[in-house]
């Protein structure tokens, strides 16, 4: 799998960095080609002789430098490599790539990459527990960066924890088994809707609902990285998509949305339907601000028309069609009653009752339901990990 894949690695300057020589090697035995960015500090833990002999290339080590091959080198390597790979990455680099820092050829080339990233982390116990760190990497993670977790060190006195760089094999192989996945999902368009919708009372009022659409991004992140393209149809959220295959709509309310994705509905293999769409929706919005009175201002509602139910109507027999449900009650049974009733072929169930899951969290806990009566049930993850076992779960039936 890895003849003729490009490998783009780049070392900061953690002590780990003395492991990257091997990593190199490893890559290389497999058929990769191999190129290399580095921070100045890097350079002290392992020297640009052993890295350009191991890579059988230059090594990239400065924005300015005047020997390189192209004068803005940080975006040829982004063009060049498949995927781009940070080993180490210590606390510095993890805030400068959280916060868009680009000072040096390691930043530079991490802002200018738009393909797979992977980052190892690499500090001390302390370090890495840290608030600060715990957020930029979250910060990363929304943003599609997939994390090889570091693993156990010693701190003192026998106590041990997070933070030392995982083993140049392990890492290898932990690439290896996810840059197989992408064959199901090449090629698929993907069409997937993510955040509320506001339904207008008047010009400054609105009905609507508190989803950041975190899990609708984390799912158009992973499907990308997957090599789908997505067509991702977005209610008023402040999230950014970092990918260039994801092509997004921006809408407001339910029947922006609903036209939306009837119009792109025809040309998608597999539609995800992660919005939480509003039921109802104002009969008669004033064009103008509805002042203060003392009698009780009366809003009539009207439905909204029901996007998954006409999805489900038009869906051919090439199609997959995915829904979410959220539920406070009778969780399984009414999921279940609305899977049947918009002729889904999965829905996945999280309930508000679970602690960390639902609106406003980075963390969600779900359990999948598919038409053929297979149920599967996750823990409490992130929302970037809970968007991979979706699509997990769903491999086989894209076939």
């Amino acid at each position: 799998m890895w003849k003729g894949k490009r490998v783009l690695l780049g070392i900061s300057g953690g002590i780990a960095a003395y492991k990257t020589p091997e990593l190199i090697r490893l890559f290389v035995k497999a058929g990769a080609e191999v190129r290399v960015v580095v921070t100045r500090n890097a350079l002290s833990f392992v020297t640009p002789l052993t890295l350009e002999t191991v890579s059988k290339n230059s090594l990239f080590k400065d924005v300015f430098d005047a020997v390189g091959e192209y004068s803005t080198e940080h975006v040829a390597l982004a063009d060049w490599a498949d995927f781009f790979l940070i080993a180490p990455a210590t606390a510095n680099c993890i805030g400068k790539f959280a916060n868009g820092i680009a000072d040096d050829a390691l930043s530079t080339t991490f802002l200018a990459f738009d393909k797979p990233i992977f980052i190892a982390p690499a500090m001390n116990v302390r370090m890495y527990k840290n608030e600060a760190v715990q957020r930029n990497l979250k910060r990363l993670q929304e943003t599609g960066v997939m994390l090889i977790e570091p693993t156990e060190g010693e701190l003192a006195c026998g106590v041990t924890g997070k933070g030392r760089m995982e083993e140049p094999q392990a890492i290898f192989s932990s690439i290896s088994k996810r840059m197989e996945e992408p064959s199901v999902w090449q090629g698929k368009t993907i069409l997937l809707t993510a955040g509320p919708t506001y339904e207008r009372i008047d010009p400054v009022r609105f009905i609507g609902n508190f989803s950041t659409g975190k899990m609708g991004f984390a799912l158009a992140e992973a499907c990308a990285k997957r090599g789908a393209k997505v067509i991702l149809i977005a209610g008023p959220v402040t999230l950014t998509a970092s990918s260039a295959s994801i092509q997004r709509i921006d809408v407001e309310s339910a029947q922006e949305m609903y036209d939306a994705c009837t119009c792109h509905f025809p040309e998608a293999d597999l539609s995800i339907l992660c919005a939480a769409v509003a039921d109802f929706t104002p009969e008669t919005p004033t064009h103008t601000k509805t002042k203060r009175k003392e009698a009780n201002l009366q809003v009539v509602l009207k439905p909204t028309l029901d996007i998954a139910a006409a999805l489900g109507q038009q869906k051919k027999p090439n199609q997959m069609l995915v829904g979410f449900a959220l539920e406070t009650d009778r969780e399984e049974d009414n999921a279940l009653e609305k899977m049947e009733r918009k002729n889904l072929d999965f829905i996945v169930l999280n309930s508000l009752r679970n602690p960390g899951a639902g609106f406003g969290h980075d963390t969600n806990q779900v359990s999948i339901f598919s038409r053929k009566g297979f149920r599967f049930d996750f823990p409490l993850k992130s929302k970037q990990e809970v968007a991979e076992d979706i699509l997990d779960t769903l491999n086989d039936a894209l076939v």
